[in-house]
């Protein structure tokens, strides 16, 4: 038997210790971190690849609010696929490769194929990609005949301001502008169509100017996959579909399988960014970089709704965890991502004073608009459903997807669940919890004079503390109103 003789720490063991500070406005403070040596965000926050967490609502706001998402695996590998499409398309400096349609379609084909891709028009073209017309949910709102087709109500080429496909952006506003339209194809010299230029992409521009986007203006997602061989076609998928960087979703990622499905991704697709975990040690860091990880999750067993610790009996303090992490990371050049035990912002600055990049959240922000999980109405308030993606129904719906049918009920008995379903109450928009979280997060770093994350590590003193001093730090010796 080997005992370590530190002593874990988690967030509730220590405070951070108050420093002089040359901050007067939080305005000063730079958010700004990375999620691999290849991706920047405005923002250090990541929404928690589970399935009441990441879909396509959440993966497009986190995006745009400067942050990112990490779309889950439990569903089918064309749902996954499709749901990164669905993200990429929702704004870019130009459209590549618009939806199309043929005139001979209905207006039902086409609002079916404008619903299921959550677009506003498509392009009619013939079978060359010659440009015909647009057709717009205005066409088909109120159509008496859906069965009508849709050349019938597109506007027609002859009566299109179109642009050409090398055109700088700049001029395409002003066209859209003079002509007052809202969509504009870009075309090459045979009038075939090659992109599409919107005036909903352009004010998103200036609506969220932080927001994380790729190279062509598209916003960035990420998508997990597992790491079993099967998971590889998932990845493919993902990755055909231009999702920005692959996320090996385990429960205890110090493990061979994990680190070899490692080396087949960075061997397959040696441009996308991988991250892995999750780990608790310094060594899982090491190893998984080795293998070609880019960027590393720490938490084992530290998520709200997760009993791995209890259940195994393994599992390290989080902070502890972060802070003997991040330090194999700056070594290595790794950024670390906290995942689990984030309850507030104060654990927040806490995760990234131990020097974490970047921080993953679940249970927070399962509660908001965004997420896909249930809502459900208790005792007159609003509860969002969470629930661990080691808990049971979470495996029996793995297991679902993994055989393509339902799962015999002798199974379930089979499994050991790590994680527990629970509600938590609804929290409004995603953009207001993220309000009070970096606005409590700024504040936290203008107590040690740091006006960037890299100032904050650095600067950062922790002191342990008695569960007195909790109790100290807490609203105490009043009656909340």
């Amino acid at each position: 038997m080997k005992l370590r003789p530190d002593l874990g720490l988690t967030f509730d063991d220590v405070l951070l210790v108050p420093k002089r500070s040359s901050v007067v406005s939080r305005k000063q403070i730079d958010l700004s971190t990375w999620l691999t040596p290849q991706i920047q965000l405005a923002i250090p926050i990541v929404s928690a690849n589970m399935d009441t967490v990441t879909e396509t609502e959440m993966a497009i706001a986190m995006a745009r609010a400067g942050g990112i998402g990490i779309l889950h695996r439990f569903m089918t590998v064309q749902q996954q696929a499709e749901m990164v499409q669905r993200v990429k398309r929702a704004e870019s400096f130009v459209v590549e490769n618009p939806l199309t349609i043929s005139p001979t379609a209905t207006l039902e084909e086409a609002r079916q194929k404008m619903l299921q891709a959550d677009i506003g028009g498509l392009v009619v073209t013939d079978s060359q990609g010659t440009l015909l017309g647009i057709i717009t949910t205005r066409d088909v709102l109120l159509a008496p005949n859906l069965e009508a087709k849709v050349e019938q109500a597109m506007t027609p080429r002859e009566r299109l301001i179109v642009a050409a496909k090398d055109e700088p952006l700049s001029v395409s506003r002003q066209k859209l502008y003079e002509h007052r339209i809202e969509k504009l194809p870009l075309v090459d010299e045979n009038d075939r169509v090659v992109g599409l230029v919107t005036a909903q992409d352009i004010i998103k521009l200036h609506e969220h100017p932080q927001a994380t986007k790729d190279s062509k203006g598209r916003l960035r997602v990420g998508a997990a996959v597992g790491a079993n061989p099967a998971d590889l076609e998932r990845a493919r998928a993902c990755v055909a579909a231009e999702a920005d960087v692959l996320v090996v979703d385990v429960a205890h990622g110090h493990l061979e399988i994990v680190i070899r499905m490692v080396q087949q991704l960075k061997q397959e697709f040696p441009a996308i960014p991988v991250i892995a975990g999750n780990v608790a040690t310094a060594e899982g860091v090491h190893d998984l970089n080795m293998a070609g990880a880019d960027a590393v999750k720490v938490g084992v067993g530290s998520g709200s709704i997760c009993i791995t610790r209890i259940v195994t009996g393994f599992g390290v303090p989080q902070l502890t965890a972060i802070a003997d992490c991040a330090e194999a990371g700056i070594a290595l050049g790794v950024p670390i991502i906290a995942d689990g035990g984030i309850r507030n912002s104060g654990d927040i600055t806490k995760a990234l004073a131990a020097g974490a990049s970047t921080v993953m959240l679940g249970s927070l922000l399962s509660g908001t608009k965004e997420s896909p999980g249930a809502t459900i109405f208790r005792n007159g308030q609003n509860y969002k459903v969470v629930r661990g993606m080691a808990s049971l129904t979470a495996n029996i719906a793995r297991r679902k997807i993994d055989r393509q049918g339902e799962v015999d009920w002798e199974e379930w008995s089979d499994i050991v669940p790590e994680g527990v379903e629970a509600v938590v109450p609804y929290r409004g928009t995603l953009n207001e919890v993220l309000h009070q979280l970096l606005g409590g997060l700024r504040s936290g770093m203008s107590y040690c004079g740091a006006t960037t994350l890299a100032e904050l590590s650095e600067k950062a003193e922790f002191i342990r503390i008695t569960r007195s001093s909790l109790i100290e730090s807490g609203v105490h010796d009043v009656t909340v109103l």
